[in-house]
């Protein structure tokens, strides 16, 4: 079965959810409205679908390989990202000045799922590097701009975010990599770090390192740790490739899954030091890194969308040819095929639901990081940024815990065949097992939720996007269809519980900070399904007006009110529990002592 890119509901989600006519409306973007977007998201699919997808299952079984210090990639990865570089792909959300497209995140997150659903492994290469991007961008001098992006940009040099060590791995005060000042300005980089995503690979001519170190003196804890550039070659005056630098892969990891993206471990300084360059100011690096986390996070939350987008094609592929049994309502007069049975559609429907309702989630996301970056309002911009903020924990956190589920239903979906590698199922559950523990796991994001995102601003920011959903719920019961009055009916009890739950975050993170933190995952897996609801009941309003007027595919608009009514019924519908559990089940969590475990 061969992956065929949603294109009619990516643009769906843009035009209709996004506002994508205001985001080309922004200055920068005049360019990029519906029609531009159309033909980006049908060129991305044709490449993606021919050139990305052939190389999954090849990628599994025959991945990346390191021999004496340097690492082979999956046959085809190389020449594949070739085209990817020369399409112009890399650049496409970065900027013109510098070779980039200038494309909004809006279009660019949307071309991003289908390189992932094509490709977990390889989309993790242009992944890391539009984060290394995204930190020079802000945070880069002019001469290190202008050295290092536009290759970067085009494709002909990747990146890479050095964060973890042995000892240290999310907690990053206890980074031991050192860096010594050096007369002419640059540095010398010692120390080891693990878990580097294609921190060594074939494909491009340089990797451009970006290193979290300690300047000899600096102050212990986060508050003394600088980023650095650490080039793979060194860079000649003249821009070509120099002399191969002091930093070396001594291995890479064996993993359950995303087997042909190669997890480096890095050595600096066996030979003398790697020569590094401090990007910005000392001690200011974890916070120059959080410009490459907070890319990547979104980046990852896209990436649990992408794998549920392909096991849930390859499912309903499955299911409608997979012959067992008669179908319990005697529609048949023998076995068919088990799309005719409840419980499958059931499971095909949550695969669905799930996500097309991230996928909206995170569409309208990338409009409000658009509008916060361009919009010529100080105001507006503020509101974009503080909304998308907000959004970004839950893209990451509620996308990839949904994949686990859509990924494991659709193992479920094929039965015994499903847990045969030669099937190819389980290779997306394994994929995806990744995407809540890389780039900061679950628990992180929800702490993020919880503290920067809730309590430090007394919830207000979460308050007004649930009055923004009373407006939704006020469209909805204007609405006299099944549909719309089941929306209606779980997106108020939804609203009210998310409400109940901020309150309770914020009045309680100081007083009963253990209390809290044990519901912070329940919180935000809430706050996602919420937010998630959100969307597909507005998509819900969109379907029904364009069905009414005939202004839409009909099939597509009926499918599209189906699926948001299924969402509103089985997945929506459990957020009042969850809002018990958090508020009321502090005390069980934290019952027992850690020596009864």
């Amino acid at each position: 079965m061969t992956y065929r890119a949603p294109v009619k509901d990516m643009l769906f989600c843009m035009k209709e959810l996004a506002g994508l006519e205001e985001v080309a409306k922004l200055p920068g973007f005049e360019d990029a409205g519906v029609d531009t977007a159309q033909a980006v998201l049908e060129e991305c699919a044709r490449f993606n679908e021919g050139v990305v997808a052939p190389l999954n299952v090849e990628g599994d079984t025959s991945p990346s390989c390191w021999k004496d210090g340097q690492v082979f990639t999956t046959p085809g990865f190389k020449q594949a990202f070739r085209q990817f570089a020369e399409g112009g792909w890399q650049g496409l959300q970065h900027p013109p000045e510098f070779d980039g497209q200038g494309l909004p995140k809006t279009i660019g997150a949307a071309c991003s799922e289908m390189l992932n659903s094509a490709n977990l492994s390889f989309a993790l290469c242009p992944l890391l590097t539009d984060g290394a991007i995204e930190a020079l961008l802000t945070a880069g001098s002019p001469q290190q701009q202008a050295q290092f992006l536009p290759k970067m940009i085009t494709g002909e040099w990747t990146g890479t975010m050095n964060l973890t060590e042995p000892q240290a791995g999310s907690d990053l005060a206890l980074v031991r990599t050192r860096a010594e000042p050096q007369p002419d300005g640059s540095y010398r980089i010692f120390g080891t770090k693990i878990f580097i995503t294609y921190g060594e690979h074939d494909m491009a001519e340089n990797i451009v390192h970006l290193v979290l170190a300690r300047v000899t003196g600096a102050p212990e804890g986060v508050k003394g740790i600088s980023l650095f550039i650490v080039p793979k070659f060194s860079i000649n005056a003249d821009g070509s490739i120099g002399a191969r630098n002091d930093a070396h892969c001594v291995s890479i990891e064996h993993k359950l899954g995303i087997k042909a993206s190669p997890t480096a471990v890095l050595q600096f300084g066996d030979h003398g030091g790697a020569v590094g360059y401090l990007i910005g100011q000392e001690n200011r690096g974890l916070e120059y890194m959080f410009i490459m986390m907070n890319a990547a996070r979104f980046a990852v939350g896209v990436q649990g969308i992408a794998i549920a987008e392909r096991a849930y094609q390859k499912a309903a592929a499955y299911a409608r040819e997979r012959i067992q049994s008669r179908p319990v309502d005697g529609s048949l007069p023998g076995s068919g095929p088990i799309i005719h049975h409840p419980d499958v559609k059931r499971m095909l429907m949550t695969m669905r639901a799930y996500t097309e309702a991230c996928r909206a989630l995170a569409t309208v996301a990338a409009a409000a990081y658009d509008a916060a970056h361009h919009h010529p309002d100080a105001e507006v911009r503020k509101q974009n940024q503080a909304f998308y903020e907000f959004m970004v924990p839950l893209v990451k956190g509620y996308s990839t815990e949904m994949s686990l589920e859509v990924t494991s239903l659709g193992v479920q979906v094929h039965g015994g065949m499903g847990f045969i590698e030669e099937t190819g199922a389980a290779q997306y559950y394994r994929d995806a097992r990744i995407l809540t523990i890389y780039e900061g796991t679950t628990a992180i994001q929800a702490n993020d939720l919880v503290g920067r995102k809730t309590a430090r601003d007394g919830g207000q920011t979460a308050q007004a996007i649930a009055q923004q959903i009373q407006s939704t719920e006020a469209a909805l019961a204007r609405r006299d269809s099944v549909a719309a009055r089941a929306m209606h009916k779980r997106l108020t009890a939804a609203r009210e519980a998310f409400v109940q739950v901020v309150d309770f975050v914020a009045g309680n993170t100081k007083a009963s900070p253990n209390a809290v933190f044990a519901g912070s995952v329940p919180y935000l897996m809430l706050a996602g399904n919420v937010m998630a609801g959100w969307q597909m009941a507005r998509a819900l309003l969109v379907a029904e007006e364009q069905l009414a007027d005939g202004s839409g595919d009909a099939a597509f608009l009926r499918a599209k009110i189906a699926t948001a009514h299924f969402y509103a019924d089985h997945i929506l519908s459990k957020v009042p529990a969850t809002r018990d559990a958090i508020v009321e089940g502090g005390d069980s969590a934290n019952a027992l002592a850690p020596e009864s475990f």
